[in-house]
């Protein structure tokens, strides 16, 4: 006949039970944390909810108030050439690369991309540089390379300014559809007259004339037409308007191109 189990022992059992039970619901609440982690991580490579991240909305306040230039951020690079944000932070909706026109060279933007494909997104986390700004987006669509055209959106209105140190060389109109929408503004960079930055979907400054110097950030090139009625922006998808851009590309010049 086995010796009654004592008092202490009968404790010591029933904590070691107890134990056992509490490493148990821990690892049901690790695997049940794995397998949150796992649908989500798949919701977000393949969709998941279907929406579209957003870019905040510009507060209608803002929007009354003249915004003024921007201050001084590079967006984007080529080579020596640095292209200033055109555009007073305070109004822009969202920053997208799009495939140029015909001719138009690759930019290197700075920031992070938001809508880059789940593998990327994995190192950023992982190495750092998720939080880079300027935040931009890759669209679909154009002719050139994916980067050559950088379209800055913002509410139609909005005054732009020169993203160069430079002067103008050539204002032309945009005509979409057979019907004229504002003007195309040509400039040679001071620091790399072998290239010429053209803004676009700007209704121009009247005292600007072809000659004239401009500084980046701070001279007026005209204000930001809305083209919703010509043409559907790539840009509203990420934004939560008609998407109304201001559109900068880098050309050769005209003089090396006829060499």
């Amino acid at each position: 006949m086995s010796p009654p189990v004592g008092p202490r022992r009968a404790r010591s059992a029933r904590r070691q039970h107890l134990e056992r039970e509490r490493r148990r619901r821990r690892v049901a609440l690790l695997v049940l944390a794995a397998l949150v982690a796992g649908v989500v991580v798949l919701l977000s490579a393949f969709g998941g909810s279907g929406k579209t991240p957003q870019a905040p909305t510009v507060g209608a306040s803002r929007l009354l108030l003249p915004a003024g230039p921007p201050t001084p951020e590079i967006v984007a690079k080529l080579s020596s050439l640095h292209l200033q944000l055109p555009i007073s932070q305070s109004r822009v909706t969202a920053i997208g690369y799009q495939g140029g026109s015909e001719g138009a060279l690759p930019l290197d933007p700075i920031g992070r991309q938001v809508n880059e494909g789940l593998l990327k997104r994995l190192l950023h986390a992982v190495v750092g540089g998720s939080a880079a700004r300027p935040r931009w987006y890759q669209l679909p669509g154009g002719t050139g390379p994916a980067t050559s055209s950088l379209q800055v959106g913002a509410p139609a209105g909005t005054d732009v300014y020169s993203p160069v140190d430079g002067s103008i060389v050539g204002i032309s109109d945009v005509v979409l559809n057979g019907r004229p929408y504002g003007s195309s503004i040509d400039i040679q960079p001071s620091g790399a007259p072998s290239l010429v930055v053209t803004v676009s979907h700007v209704r121009v400054d009247p005292s600007l004339v072809v000659g004239s110097a401009v500084t980046s950030g701070s001279s007026k090139l005209g204000t930001l037409l809305d083209f919703s009625a010509a043409e559907k922006a790539a840009l509203a998808r990420y934004t939560n308007d008609a998407g109304n851009h201001v559109v900068v590309e880098v050309h050769p010049s005209a003089t090396l191109q006829i060499q």
